[in-house]
């Protein structure tokens, strides 16, 4: 597999190779050691969550508290997904800014997001299935989220903004000025020590 960082910093672009014959196909869509490679400490595996939307369905931007917030490894199994990750660390050089990967069947690419930044996808087709190893469980008192229309960010979703549909938890959600002002994002000096505690214990 290839794997690319993107533009911003802690997440990685992953493309499997893959082998097709007359009888389909096989792929190796996730490698803990070629991942550690690249991020300098495993990732810790606590749940697999899947997630089925139709098209225009926005999921995100979501994030938790650091530490431990949550790791994840997302991939596309069907259909398929614009996947952002947003830099909502303050003090990061790249605050605020994000990147995007096309996850689907075709490639069949995963992206990995570190702890402490935003994710956020957005369903190009029907029936499109997303599959994601995190790091953590689920922990709703420390789970948060920053409007993914909010103008400061402007995630390019490539649909008309009245094909989207959004839950009136991500709706509702503060801007990222309005999140940062209050004290709800993380640091980034705190995501910097967490990934440095990290790293320490894989070596």
């Amino acid at each position: 597999m290839q794997i690319r960082e993107l533009k911003i910093p802690d997440s990685y672009e992953i493309t499997p190779k893959q082998f097709g014959d007359d009888r389909g196909v096989f792929l190796e869509w996730y490698r803990f050691d070629r991942l550690e490679e690249v991020v300098g400490h495993p990732l810790s595996l606590a749940q697999a969550n899947t997630s089925v939307s139709r098209r225009g369905v926005v999921r995100g931007i979501h994030f938790a508290d650091i530490p431990p917030s949550q790791a994840k490894y997302v991939t596309a199994t069907r259909g398929a997904v614009l996947d952002f990750v947003i830099d909502i660390r303050v003090g990061s050089p790249t605050f605020g800014q994000w990147d995007s990967v096309l996850l689907d069947e075709q490639d069949r690419r995963a992206i990995y997001i570190a702890e402490g930044l935003g994710h956020c996808f957005v369903a190009l087709s029907d029936d499109a299935t997303v599959s994601y190893l995190v790091s953590a469980p689920f922990n709703a008192p420390r789970e948060h989220g920053v409007n993914p229309l909010d103008p400061e960010i402007g995630l390019d979703f490539t649909l008309d903004s009245g094909d989207l549909l959004l839950s009136p938890k991500d709706t509702e959600a503060p801007s990222l000025a309005e999140a940062a002002a209050s004290g709800l994002l993380p640091t980034w000096e705190a995501a910097r020590a967490f990934y440095d505690s990290l790293n320490s214990k894989g070596n």
